[in-house]
């Protein structure tokens, strides 16, 4: 009786398992998409309906996947913030602090080898989408979030980025030097690299504060 409960739970993590790589498959797919009609439309111009037939799901369906075409984005926006702290992880502990947070940054700020620009369309939908803006906000706090703790570390203070006042300071200016850069980017129409400008902006507190971190 003990083997076949055991099997029987086995066989239930297994389906679960399953059940969550199809759905994680099948969010990719419909998010890549949604992107496409995004760049080619403009997002305020592209509807969920749009999206779901383009995918060959019924807008029902969609829904199932993701709770608003807002989330297609801000998803995104979330998987860059694991992305870069991963990044930020792997940099060599002989780097100061600042200097691996812009490292690490060059997941966003530069074109990925299998893409063209993915970041410079995600920058791009946020600014011509205002009603993400609020929300991006709030996301960019989650990287706070998960970023301070690893600069916390090679601080040598707490890893509870509750606990380091200096962690939480370096990784909220990196990420406002991105805006900045980012905000730049979009007004000199994507002229200069975004990585050049993140330079700019990450150079100008480097530069204000050169004993620093």
């Amino acid at each position: 009786m003990a083997e076949t409960s055991r099997t029987a739970s086995a066989r239930g993590a297994t389906s679960a398992s399953l059940r969550e790589r199809t759905r994680a498959a099948m969010r990719a797919e419909v998010s890549e998409v949604a992107f496409r009609l995004f760049a080619e439309q403009g997002f305020d111009n592209t509807t969920v309906e749009q999206i779901a037939a383009e995918a060959g799901l019924s807008r029902t369906t969609f829904f199932r996947y993701f709770g608003t075409k807002e989330e297609l984005v801000l998803g995104k926006m979330a998987e860059f913030g694991h992305e870069v702290a991963a990044a930020l992880a792997a940099r060599p502990e002989s780097e100061r602090p600042w200097e691996a947070l812009r490292r690490a940054f060059d997941l966003v700020a530069q074109p990925r080898v299998d893409e063209s620009e993915p970041s410079m369309n995600l920058m791009q939908l946020f600014s011509d989408a205002c009603s993400l803006m609020t929300r991006q906000w709030e996301k960019e706090q989650g990287w706070q979030s998960i970023l301070a703790p690893e600069i916390a570390r090679r601080l040598g203070g707490d890893t509870d980025p509750a606990g380091d006042l200096r962690a939480r300071a370096l990784v909220a200016s990196a990420i406002s030097c991105l805006d900045a850069a980012a905000d730049t980017w979009r007004a000199v129409d994507g002229t200069i690299p975004l990585s050049v400008l993140l330079d700019q902006a990450m150079d100008t507190l480097r530069a204000a504060n050169p004993t620093g971190h």
